[in-house]
């Protein structure tokens, strides 16, 4: 446990899927919190900073990635 990592965050109200990488740290298993910080004025993420969250591997655009799903 421990130990900070990117996980993707979805941003709301875009009219194509957009996704922001942010810093989490890891409780284990596929639990992280996102770091503490304020969203950019221009975004509204779908996860707040601070929040727990549950985190699945999913195919991005880029690549393969950890992509926050579900509160926890």
């Amino acid at each position: 446990m421990g130990g900070m990592t990117t996980i993707y965050v979805a941003l709301k109200d875009e009219a194509v899927d957009v996704w922001r990488p942010v810093e989490a740290a890891s409780e284990g298993r596929s639990i992280y919190r996102i770091a503490d910080g304020a969203e950019p004025a221009d975004e509204t993420w779908e996860f707040s900073p601070g929040s727990r969250v549950r985190c699945e591997w999913r195919e991005l655009s880029d690549g393969r990635a950890l992509v926050a799903v579900a509160p926890a």
